[in-house]
C-alpha cells in the first residue's frame, strides 16, 4: 500500500498551548481520509502543517512521497488546498478565477485555455463563466473554488470543512464531484463538521480531540465499538405485549407506547431471529424499528461533544 501521507509524532505548540500532541496519521492513495474533533481539537492546524503552510515542532511527515522538512516546495507543487473560506476573487468572473490560477501554478500557456474550459464544464460552471463570482450561488461558489484547486492537477487535495454553510442539494452536489476525483485516483484529505459527510465519503476516519487522536478506522469499525445498538418492537395489543414481554426477559417495555426495547442484536440475521420467536408464541409485533449506533454516537462517546438529534433509524412494517 503506498501512502500519500504518513505521519508520525505530529506535534506542535502555540506558547504554552499544546495543539498536536504527538499524532500518528496513515493515508493510503486513491482513497479519503477524514479528520473529525470538536472546535478546538486541531484539526485546522494538522491541515495547515501537512500542506507546509505552518512548521511542526516535532514528528516525522511525509506528504506526496516527500519529506516535509526537506522538500516542502515539492509537497506544494504536488497538493491541492481548498480551505475553510473561499479563495475566489469576488470581482472576477469564473472564467478570470481560473486563468489566474492556471498562471499561477504556471501552466504552459497553450494548455490553459483548455485546461480552463475542461473545469467550467466539469463543476457545471460554463454558463456562468463570464459573470462575476460575487453573482455565485453559495454551492456555485464552493464549486469554482474546487476547481481552482485542481488547475495544477494535485493527485492529492486538502479539503477543511468544503461544504460548510452549504443547503443540502449543494452539499451532495459537492460529494459527487469529490467522488468522482476519488475514482480518477486523487486522494482527499478531508475536514468537516458533518458527520453524516464523513460517513458518506471517508474510507478512514481518524478523531480528534485535545490534539490527540482518539479512535481510528472504518466508519464501521468505530460504529462497532459503541453500545446502543437495539430493536423496538411495537404491539397492537396488551396482550401481545405481555405475551412478547415474558418470552423476552431483560427488555424495556413501555404499556403507554405498547413497546418493547431489546437491546444488541440489530443485524438482520439477529432480528429475524427476534420476529421468528415472536411469531412462534404467538405475539407478531405490529411494527419493528431497529436502531444502530451511528458516527454522531461515535462522536460523542470518544470526545465527550458532539451534535444532538434524532439517531438513524430503519423502519419496517410487519401488518
Amino acid at each position: 500500500m503506498t501512502l500519500a501521507i504518513s505521519v508520525t509524532g505530529l506535534r506542535k505548540s502555540f506558547g504554552d498551548t499544546l495543539v498536536l500532541d504527538g499524532i500518528d496519521l496513515a493515508v493510503p492513495e486513491g482513497s479519503v481520509f477524514s479528520l473529525l474533533g470538536p472546535n478546538g481539537a486541531g484539526k485546522t492546524t494538522t491541515v495547515q502543517i501537512l500542506s507546509t503552510l505552518l512548521p511542526a515542532d516535532a514528528g516525522r511527515i511525509e506528504v506526496a512521497g516527500h519529506d516535509l522538512a526537506t522538500a516542502a516546495a515539492r509537497i506544494r507543487a504536488a497538493i491541492g488546498v481548498t480551505g475553510q473560506f473561499s479563495a475566489i476573487d469576488p470581482l472576477l468572473t469564473g472564467a478570470e478565477n481560473l486563468r489566474l490560477m492556471a498562471e499561477l501554478n504556471h501552466l504552459p500557456r497553450p494548455q490553459r485555455a483548455a485546461r480552463v474550459t475542461g473545469l467550467l464544464e466539469q463543476f457545471g460552471l460554463t454558463e456562468a463563466a463570464r459573470r462575476p463570482a460575487s453573482t455565485y450561488s453559495g454551492g456555485m461558489q464552493r464549486r469554482l473554488d474546487l476547481a481552482m484547486t485542481l488547475t495544477g492537477n494535485p493527485r492529492l487535495i486538502f479539503l477543511d470543512e468544503p461544504t460548510t454553510g452549504l443547503d443540502p442539494r449543494s452539499r451532495r452536489d459537492m460529494w459527487q464531484h469529490i467522488r468522482g476525483l476519488v475514482a480518477g485516483g486523487v486522494t482527499i484529505f478531508l475536514t468537516t463538521q458533518y458527520l453524516d459527510e464523513a460517513d458518506e465519503l471517508a474510507d478512514q476516519i481518524a478523531v480528534l480531540d485535545h490534539g490527540r487522536i482518539v479512535a481510528a478506522g472504518r466508519a464501521a469499525e468505530l460504529k462497532r465499538q459503541i453500545p446502543g445498538g437495539h430493536v423496538q418492537l411495537q404491539f397492537a395489543t396488551a396482550a401481545g405485549l405481555d405475551t412478547a414481554a415474558g418470552l423476552l426477559g431483560g427488555a424495556t417495555r413501555d404499556d403507554d407506547a405498547l413497546t418493547l426495547r431489546v437491546a444488541g442484536g440489530d443485524d438482520a440475521g439477529s432480528v429475524r431471529a427476534l420476529l421468528n420467536r415472536l411469531h412462534d408464541a404467538g405475539a407478531d409485533a405490529d411494527r419493528v424499528s431497529v436502531h444502530s449506533p451511528s458516527l454522531d454516537d461515535v462522536f460523542f462517546a470518544f470526545t465527550g461533544t458532539g451534535p444532538s438529534g434524532p439517531q438513524p433509524t430503519e423502519e419496517v412494517a410487519t401488518r
